[in-house]
């Protein structure tokens, strides 16, 4: 939300209703200057009173429920930390989208579909924006969508196994790893051939 106003009270949030949502501030994480967007938690005060708070973490539990590997979930993008960015997943706990595993620009407040990466032993969860696992079908899709791109693009693209990350995840929208797997798949069933510069459609 966008601060529009700040007296000796506490903070006010635009939030698309004719009154703006107050943030006491003892309910701020940092002090709140006017103009500035932050993530804002909605509650009910000990008077029954809407109000808002940036303690996001007196809010979510860091724990992961009954989240499974592989789970869909929607998340909202939270601080950015020393290895990625948290994020609230269903509205209730926390889980950490890395930097080394994101190929497209994130920023707080977003919302946004994710996937449970891993569960950890302390409890913690790990996201991230690209389904894990190779089952067959998403394979098949991929490699449908990479024959496809090579159809529109005179049948040759310039991406090979030596390709940034970035480049990959522009063009496809999936991670280098998972592309690889399509290529190979692609590969071995003689529907592209491997040039140093790029993959070329078979005749």
């Amino acid at each position: 939300m966008e601060i529009v106003a700040v007296n000796e009270l506490g903070a006010f949030a635009d939030w698309g209703l004719s009154k703006d949502l107050f943030i006491p501030f003892a309910e701020q994480q940092h002090a709140l200057g006017k103009g500035r967007h932050t993530l804002v938690k909605v509650y009910l005060d000990n008077q029954g009173r809407l109000a808002g708070s940036t303690r996001i973490d007196h809010w979510i539990k860091d724990e992961p429920g009954n989240l499974k590997r592989g789970e869909k979930v929607s998340i909202i993008v939270g601080d950015k930390t020393e290895l990625g960015y948290k994020a609230i997943i269903n509205h209730e706990s926390w889980g950490l989208l890395y930097s080394n595993e994101l190929f497209q620009r994130i920023r707080k407040g977003q919302r946004l579909e994710a996937y449970v990466q891993r569960v950890r032993d302390d409890g913690k969860v790990d996201l991230n924006l690209t389904q894990p696992g190779f089952s067959k079908q998403k394979i098949d899709g991929v490699s449908g969508d990479i024959l496809a791109a090579l159809e529109a693009n005179d049948g040759f693209l310039p991406l090979t196994d030596k390709s940034p990350p970035e480049e990959i995840y522009a063009q496809f929208k999936l991670s280098k790893k998972v592309f690889k797997q399509a290529v190979g798949a692609l590969y071995k069933a003689r529907r592209i051939t491997l040039e140093k510069d790029g993959i070329r459609l078979s005749k």
